[in-house]
Order: structure tokens, then sequence, then C-alpha cells
């Protein structure tokens, strides 16, 4: 008990320092493990755990479409991609459709792991010098 504390702890403070590129990260994370275990909780035949997963899932896509900054072409993009995803999360849950999760599992994990990237490209950019004043 005491180390299931400590480690909550650690998360809260993680989340708390992280920057904003990093907690979308966090977020793709979650994304991809909800739907992981979605498909988890259909093999154990617990649609309960289904169920809770996918609606976890979709919580973190709807954050995802509320926080896009849709002056930039990119985020239509990727307001079609999330809501593309959105609506496959709500089939699956009705269907408790394996293939589907899939394939919004692929989704998730190309979206995650080019924006982890795109972190890496933007850490090795130099950054602007600060005008002293």
């Amino acid at each position: 008990m005491v180390l299931n504390k400590g480690y909550e702890q650690y998360k809260e403070s993680s989340v708390l320092t992280a920057s904003p590129e990093e907690l979308t990260l966090m977020l793709y994370n979650g994304l991809v493990k909800f739907i992981m275990k979605a498909q988890q909780g259909l093999d154990e035949k617990n649609l309960e755990k289904v169920s809770n997963s996918i609606i976890r899932a979709q919580d973190i896509i709807v954050e995802f479409r509320t926080t896009l900054d849709m002056k930039y072409e990119i985020s239509k993009n990727l307001e079609l991609i999330y809501d593309y995803m959105h609506r496959q999360l709500i089939d699956a849950n009705l269907k408790k459709d394996k293939e589907i999760l899939e394939e919004v599992l692929g989704l998730a994990k190309e979206l995650r792991d080019t924006w982890a990237q795109a972190m890496k490209i933007a850490k090795q950019q130099p950054r602007p010098q600060q005008v002293a004043r």
C-alpha cells in the first residue's frame, strides 16, 4: 500500500511538472494503454473492463479534439483523424469488436510515435538567442 501511494505521488508530480509536449505524449501513451486494456478485456470476456477502457480512450480523444488550434492546417487534418477514431471506438464498444480496436490502436501508436519523433527533432533545434535588456 505504501509503495502504491508513492507511485501515485510520483505520477501526480510527473503530470504537474511536465511540459505541454510531454503531457501530450502522456495522453497518447494513455490512449494506447486503454485501447490495449479494452482488447485484453475482450480476451477475458470482461465486458465492463472493455467498456470502461474504451470510454477512457474516448475521453482522451475528446481532450485532443478540444485543444486543437484550428488556425493550422495540421489541426484540421488531426480533427478528421480524431473524429474517425472516436466514431470507431463507439462502434467497437457497441459491437465488442477486436478488429476495430486493432485499427484504432494502430492509428494511436502512429500518432504517438510521430509526436515522440517531433519532440526529439524539436529538442535538437537551436533555440533563438534571448535579447538582453
